[in-house]
């Protein structure tokens, strides 16, 4: 055998199986698999709500159908456009400000226990406020601009960061942080070379709720005082009865928050392919 072919055959281990990387339409194939189930449910709540608009069973100016609803969205996307983008961009600031400050708050809880211990109590008590009774003093403070949009989504997003960084970082495996200290690792190369890298599968758990509850912090924002954003299109709506723009706002802010959600997921699988719940090819182990 030549010296190329020895190089490109595959090096088998004792008890390791290599699994082949699947085709396009293998993966096509699990694609299909993973996705059908939300999307039938997604189409029998769509029929469901049509039903019920079509049979009656509610007033019309209460649940209007679901041609109403996507009439008054194809008649007015760049009214809509315009609010979403508000409120998008509202809940993009408010949650890289929450992973900022959640970061470095687990950090500073996670190597200083007398931090930890003052902080976390605050913490779960500002966690349990309702953010919806404390909004109206952010505008009273801030104005009526973006700002107390902006600090109420932080404050929503701000806990599960830290909660899962903190998680994170504590799961470390204590033989690993004794090997390195063992060999001469300072507390920073220990941090970036373990301590964060371990950390990341528990921080993008909290980083996937976080994304969607800033989405409702931006909203809850707009819903006490703004002239512009979904918070006030619904709102609008709904001092005017005008239930199929409210159900549009709804519709327009829960795919924002979707989309969101599957961004972070995405990244999540681009940044971390090498963790468990992310491989999809590779090594296994066949006994």
């Amino acid at each position: 055998m030549s010296q190329s072919a020895l190089s490109s055959a595959p090096v088998k281990t004792a008890g390791v199986a290599l699994r082949e990387s699947p085709s396009a339409r293998e993966r096509f194939a699990d694609a299909v698999e993973k996705s059908w189930r939300p999307v039938a449910l997604l189409i029998a709540c769509f029929a469901a709500w049509w039903v019920i608009a079509a049979a009656e069973l509610v007033e019309p100016y209460l649940v209007p159908s679901p041609g109403k609803t996507f009439e008054v969205i194809l008649d007015k996307p760049d009214y809509l456009w315009q609010h979403s983008w508000v409120t998008t961009y509202e809940t993009l600031i408010g949650f890289a400000v929450a992973v900022a400050i959640g970061v470095f708050a687990a950090v500073i809880m996670v190597y200083s226990a007398t931090v930890e211990k003052t902080l976390y109590p605050i913490l779960l008590f500002a966690q349990v406020v309702p953010k919806i009774a404390i909004a109206p003093l952010f505008v009273v403070w801030l104005g009526f601009g973006i700002a107390p949009k902006i600090v109420i989504a932080v404050l929503i997003a701000f806990f599960p960061v830290v909660i899962s960084m903190v998680t994170g970082l504590k799961a470390v495996d204590p033989e690993m942080l004794q090997l390195s200290s063992t060999m001469g690792a300072s507390p920073w190369q220990t941090f970036v070379k373990i301590r964060f890298p371990a950390s990341l599968p528990h921080l993008f758990s909290g980083l996937k709720v976080a994304v969607t509850l800033a989405v409702t912090g931006a909203v809850v924002g707009e819903f006490v005082g703004a002239n512009e954003g979904l918070g006030y299109v619904i709102l609008q709506a709904n001092g005017n009865l005008d239930t199929p723009m409210l159900f549009a706002g709804l519709l327009v802010m829960s795919l924002i928050g979707v989309v969101l959600f599957v961004v972070v997921e995405i990244a999540e699988k681009l940044l971390l392919p090498w963790h468990a719940s992310r491989r999809e090819s590779g090594v296994t182990t066949a006994f």
